[in-house]
């Protein structure tokens, strides 16, 4: 393992450290050999550089590149087979996290045959793919987050039963979910992915996404990313968050204004969703706590914000197509996991067992 030294949240940090091992320590081979004779490190390596450098989630993807090289490096090519890739997954954690290190190393594989360094196929074995989560809150479960986040002081822990928060110092302690409380609305309200809106922000600007106010639209791909197969399309902000976000950005423009007047640093105030002043890279931690303290069970992650408002939409029997280019998401791939939850679903089969004509059509 070649440890990075950074902590979670610090993204770009981890995508340096890698960036400067493979800088130092590594330098490939780029021609064709056998497959015994590539190493995998190269492999790797040439994928990092190639390809990781210009993602627009490098720093992740640089993290899971580091656990690979770190069990696959000494390997070469050849050793590539279902043996070998089910005892990295004996060696994970779980099989979830194997399967997307092994979708790593396939990419990083199918690169290097792509750019002629070796011409043999070869395959990497995945375990199977886990299935779908159901888990979806209702409109009344997403309140109570919202409102459990809000309320949230220092100390708060979750009540024995599980389904209460049991406060710790309920007048004097400082609110430390605040933040999540905004992040559980954009994220549900806009039926966007957990990083469009950590990155959302007031002004247009690199590495951002950006909240039009003034046009009601909300920019999800972050300015100078790539559009990837996980699409994130604009999407026009309803005016229930409208509302909410209008008022922060007043809120955060009057903080810095009176921070100005009283000689004091400005800094922050430029993201929806911040913590101390700095934007937040992840709330993997923070949303858990602030599930346990709304008695929300198991099951329950950032992700599951835009399933439920996907799921909702469909419930409610929004057009498919209109829902698919709310939410960012494909059509095909909408149908086959949300068809169900749409009152019109398999309504013409329904209605021929019954000897009635279908009186509506999935859009």
């Amino acid at each position: 393992m070649h440890p990075t030294g950074c902590s979670e949240g610090d993204v770009a940090g981890a995508h340096q450290a890698l960036a400067d091992y493979l800088r130092t320590a590594h330098r490939p081979t780029r021609s064709q050999r056998g497959l015994d004779e590539i190493s995998l490190a190269d492999v790797i390596s040439i994928y990092a550089v190639d390809h990781v450098a210009h993602h627009p989630d490098k720093a992740r993807i640089a993290k899971r590149l580091d656990r690979v090289l770190a069990w696959w490096g000494g390997k070469t090519l050849a050793q590539v087979t279902g043996a070998t890739c089910r005892a990295y997954v004996a060696s994970r954690p779980s099989p979830g996290g194997a399967r997307r290190d092994l979708q790593d190393l396939s990419a990083a594989i199918g690169h290097h045959h792509r750019e002629g360094y070796h011409r043999e196929l070869v395959k990497v074995a995945l375990p199977k793919k886990g299935e779908a989560r159901e888990r979806w809150l209702s409109r009344s479960e997403v309140a109570r987050l919202v409102w459990t986040a809000w309320r949230a002081r220092e100390g708060d822990r979750p009540g024995a039963d599980g389904k209460h928060a049991k406060a710790g110092n309920t007048t004097t302690g400082r609110h430390t979910m605040r933040h999540l409380a905004r992040f559980v609305l954009l994220a549900y309200s806009t039926a966007s992915r957990p990083g469009a809106a950590l990155t959302a922000s007031w002004e247009a600007a690199a590495g951002r996404s950006y909240l039009d106010l003034d046009r009601g639209v909300f920019y999800r791909l972050r300015e100078g990313a790539q559009q990837t197969n996980k699409r994130q399309p604009p999407v026009r902000l309803p005016p229930s968050i409208l509302a909410h976000l209008r008022r922060w950005r007043r809120m955060a423009s009057e903080a810095r204004a009176e921070a100005e007047r009283a000689g004091l640093p400005t800094e922050g105030g430029h993201y929806v969703v911040e913590w101390r002043g700095e934007p937040v890279a992840r709330v993997k931690v923070g949303f858990a706590n602030a599930v346990a303290l709304a008695g929300l069970g198991e099951g329950v992650s950032p992700h599951t914000l835009r399933h439920s408002a996907v799921t909702h939409l469909m419930q409610q029997g929004v057009p498919t197509w209109e829902v698919a280019g709310f939410s960012g998401m494909g059509e095909a791939v909408l149908r086959r996991h949300y068809a169900h939850h749409h009152p019109d679903h398999m309504g013409e089969a329904v209605a021929a067992m019954s000897g009635r004509q279908k009186r509506y059509r999935l859009a």
